[in-house]
């Protein structure tokens, strides 16, 4: 037993060392490269000032999105080491729409063709519709618009953040398994909020979830602000809900500019949900489950804070650019683009199930969080939630009824 033991040892040692020489030289008959591969990734970003909710108590970080790109450089060249490649981030921050197109431009003029992007929608498809950006690819790191998955769509471009379609379906999923069936929706004046609003509408609707009221939010925010405003808006948020029978009220206030103010507030003691209260998100300061405290720990060493679900869509958009690159030993963009939206692409989200992009819309599947201020509550999709190819597909708009259509 000894010996047969000491045998298989031997011969293991002896695999291990073939393994060894053949990754560092190569498998036989392939040319190996002199220098190491520099892959080149530009971060187009817009330093708009963001709206500060009407509770918060600290300013949102100004560089949020970037340093989740910052740290997955760092993690590109963690196993860039080991497969003779580098990695450069590239950080081009306008000011306006103007100075973004001339960053855009003299990047293109240097030869780059990897941008990972944290536009507004509009700016974004004004960018990838530049005859510069039909042989570049695009990663947009930071947003949830539909619109950019529907008839917005653009082949070059992938999305990695989940959509507010995705969002919302992972709430009305949750709702269903509670069977709090009955919801009234309130939403704001933004034209963020009547997107979310619209999402929810969608999601209800799929999964025959009754909207029992249907609300804009007309109160005044500055009079919250104003001696003894605490009492106006309990009466507000009282009267708005009074006289209707539901389960969960639904907030669609991307803002912050109301929502935070509704629960204990209601007439009838009901959960809030949405874009306050109970909320679906792609990642949370509060979450640590299946190595995500690693990330965590990592990302707050290096910034002296906690990562937000912009800073994960920056850390997932440059994830993806050095995943394909390592995977396809290349720098050519060519190459990355093409495995970018093969089949055979994959990434680790650090929430369960390997990632890949959606082939009718480039949207990145992935499970979505729902979490409250202190605590996980739950992770969508559902258990019961069953679909045929992928179970993250019931989650956003799947094949059957997207309205994608790449020219």
């Amino acid at each position: 037993m000894r010996a047969l033991l000491q045998r298989r040892l031997f011969l293991a040692a002896g695999a291990a060392l073939f393994l060894e020489c053949a990754f560092a030289n190569g498998a036989p008959g392939e040319a190996q490269e002199a220098s190491p591969q520099t892959v080149e990734i530009v971060y187009l970003g817009l330093a708009e000032s963001r709206p500060i909710p009407s509770t918060a108590l600290e300013p949102p970080p100004r560089d949020e999105g970037l340093a989740g790109a910052r740290l997955a450089l760092s993690d590109n060249a963690t196993t860039g080491r080991f497969t003779g490649q580098s990695f450069v981030l590239k950080e081009a921050i306008g000011q306006n729409e103007s100075a973004i197109v001339a960053l855009f431009k003299q990047a293109i003029q240097t030869g780059a063709r990897n941008f990972v992007t944290a536009l507004p929608a509009a700016l974004l498809l004004k960018i990838v519709d530049l005859p510069e950006a039909k042989a570049a690819t695009f990663i947009d790191a930071t947003s949830n618009d539909d619109s950019l998955r529907a008839e917005g769509c653009r082949r070059n471009v992938l999305h990695v953040l989940p959509s507010r379609a995705m969002l919302a379906d992972a709430l009305m999923q949750y709702l269903v398994t509670k069977n709090w069936r009955r919801i009234m929706l309130v939403y704001g004046k933004e034209p963020e909020d009547k997107a979310y609003a619209d999402a929810i509408r969608r999601s209800a609707h799929k999964f025959q979830v009754t909207i029992v009221a249907d609300k804009p939010w007309t109160f005044n925010p500055a009079a919250q602000q104003a001696d003894t405003g605490h009492f106006e808006i309990n009466t507000e948020v009282s009267n708005l809900t009074q006289g209707y029978s539901y389960d969960v009220l639904i907030v669609a206030d991307e803002a912050g500019n109301f929502g935070d103010n509704l629960s204990y507030r209601t007439f009838l003691p009901r959960p809030v949900a949405g874009t306050q209260g109970l909320t679906p998100t792609a990642w949370s300061r509060i979450y640590d489950e299946i190595g995500a405290r690693q990330l965590q720990l990592r990302f707050h060493a290096a910034t002296k804070r906690w990562m937000t679900d912009l800073d994960y869509g920056g850390w997932l958009a440059v994830r993806a650019f050095g995943e394909a690159a390592i995977r396809t030993a290349s720098a050519d963009p060519a190459k990355i683009a093409a495995y970018l939206h093969s089949k055979d692409f994959e990434l680790a989200g650090y929430k369960g199930p390997p990632f890949s992009f959606r082939p009718w819309d480039g949207q990145l599947r992935q499970p979505v969080l729902l979490v409250d201020d202190r605590s996980l509550v739950s992770i969508s999709p559902q258990p019961g939630f069953l679909h045929q190819f992928y179970e993250t597909d019931t989650l956003g708009v799947d094949q059957p009824e997207t309205k994608c259509h790449f020219s």
